[in-house]
């Protein structure tokens, strides 16, 4: 990466629609270096960084299902532009994430074609340790209240960008969403 984006780390976000317009939530076992949760505010969705090379739709399958077990889904479209965060200050050992300033991630939204037994945070995948020990479907609109603060803003253009995909009236610009399917 070069310019302005070059202290952001590369990662997708993935908002997993069920068929009342609800989104998977998972919480956070625990901090990942500057990647910190804070009391109250340990539900996300799930996300991951995006490997050189791999297309941004193939690292957010491969990360819901490092992340969820999850492989039942049909793609609704996804953010038209990246969204960044940066981390809070951090000053704990050095750690992976400690050579970008945060995140600049592609999120897409995907409808979930399975069953509900298919979600499983428990059973390593592809090597990566669990990182969520509770999952839930919530309403998309108070997302950005739940999340840690820093993610605040990231949250609400999901759901801005995604609220016709939960049902939400008074948002319909299509236009930050491509690849319905």
């Amino acid at each position: 990466m070069c310019g302005a984006d070059a202290a952001y780390r590369p990662n997708v976000g993935i908002a997993l629609f069920n068929a009342q317009g609800r989104v998977l939530i998972a919480r956070r076992i625990g901090d990942d270096g500057p990647e910190v949760i804070y009391p109250g505010f340990e539900w996300q969705m799930p996300q991951g960084g995006a490997d050189p090379g791999e297309a941004p739709e193939m690292a957010a399958r491969r990360e819901l299902f490092e992340e969820t077990g999850v492989t039942s889904v049909q793609l609704l479209g996804r953010l038209q532009r990246p969204v960044a965060y940066d981390w809070p200050p951090y000053h704990g050992p050095p750690h992976r994430l400690g050579r970008w300033r945060g995140q600049s991630q592609i999120w897409f939204a995907f409808r979930f074609t399975g069953c509900d037994s298919e979600i499983d945070l428990d059973s390593p995948r592809l090597g990566e340790a669990a990182e969520f020990d509770a999952w839930r479907w919530e309403q998309l609109s108070v997302l950005p209240e739940m999340v840690v603060p820093y993610k605040r803003e990231v949250y609400s253009a999901v759901v801005a960008g995604f609220a016709p995909f939960a049902g939400l009236s008074g948002v319909h610009d299509r236009e930050v969403l491509s690849g319905s399917g």
